[in-house]
């Protein structure tokens, strides 16, 4: 039975996890740059859902609809005040590098001055009071919730990538930026896009952030952006679609340690990550990417 339940624990993490990533590795994907603040951006919605709920009672779920469109406004603004700024830099990865740890810092600080650094955190009837039963286990209501409100999210991702032109255009500038734009695809827009979309995505996932992690800091973010790289690393870099299996694996990793090696919990969903990175350097499905 505890095998059981660690194993679809891990499945309901693992989706939460593929949400919290999915937009480091779409802005991976498109401008070839990891954002060393996503994790942040996860506080950030973290935070939002707290004081929507302690000031409105506004359930969590409106939240995260919430954090999208002011996810994706304030993605499109950061996009436009930095590319300029990397565009004339001689070296774009290592200044965008020292940008988006500056951003991280910013970003915490400006967290730490308007709630403290005391941690905050909800009580589950902030998005659904009572447990729920799967397959004979009782698993909580919140971690249910947050796992089956990401399979939308990470849906409409899907269908935006392969069922939309601006999809169809933003796989065109993963695959080759050079090619893209000699085909007359505006790269700078569709990077401008993809940029807000994967700010809107980590916010949104702040709001069940603070129930998954148990709580919220302004300090989190940095662990966040960590378990978020560990997530793309294993699926793919680049590969939106290799975020899923990314998160599931780190999520049911990350479970059956806790539950049968629960001195082992932080280490071996990272020791799966070394393995990975040794056996199939371009992540579990890499070899897809290179034949897109």
């Amino acid at each position: 039975m505890r095998l059981e339940y660690a194993l679809l624990a891990g499945v309901l993490y693992g989706m939460f996890y593929a949400l919290a990533a999915v937009g480091l590795n779409l802005v991976f994907g498109v401008l070839r740059v990891v954002n060393l603040a996503h994790g942040d951006w996860i506080v950030l919605g973290s935070f939002l859902a707290w004081e929507l709920y302690s000031t409105f009672h506004l359930n969590v779920l409106f939240s995260a609809v919430v954090a999208l469109p002011l996810g994706m406004a304030a993605g499109f603004i950061l996009y436009w005040v930095l590319a300029p700024r990397l565009g004339r830099s001689e070296d774009p990865e290592m200044t965008s590098f020292v940008l988006f740890f500056g951003i991280s810092q910013i970003i915490e600080a400006l967290a730490t001055f308007g709630f403290g650094n005391n941690q905050r955190s909800l009580l589950p009837n902030a998005l659904v009071a009572a447990p729920l039963r799967l397959g004979g286990q009782v698993y909580p209501g919140v971690l249910v919730a947050s796992a089956v409100a990401s399979v939308p999210l990470l849906l409409a991702l899907y269908l935006y990538l392969y069922r939309s032109h601006a999809g169809a255009a933003t796989r065109a500038v993963m695959a080759n930026p050079a090619e893209a734009a000699a085909v007359g695809i505006n790269v700078r827009k569709i990077s401008a896009l993809t940029f807000g979309i994967g700010t809107a995505a980590a916010v949104a996932a702040g709001a069940f952030s603070i129930f998954v992690e148990g709580g919220t800091s302004p300090s989190q973010g940095v662990a966040l952006t960590t378990v978020a790289f560990a997530v793309i690393v294993i699926g793919s870099l680049g590969n939106v679609a290799g975020t899923v299996l990314g998160g599931l694996v780190y999520g049911i990793a990350d479970q059956m340690t806790a539950t049968f090696a629960s001195s082992w919990a932080n280490l071996v969903p990272y020791l799966i990550l070394i393995l990975v990175m040794l056996a199939r350097p371009s992540g579990l499905l890499g070899r897809a990417t290179r034949d897109a």
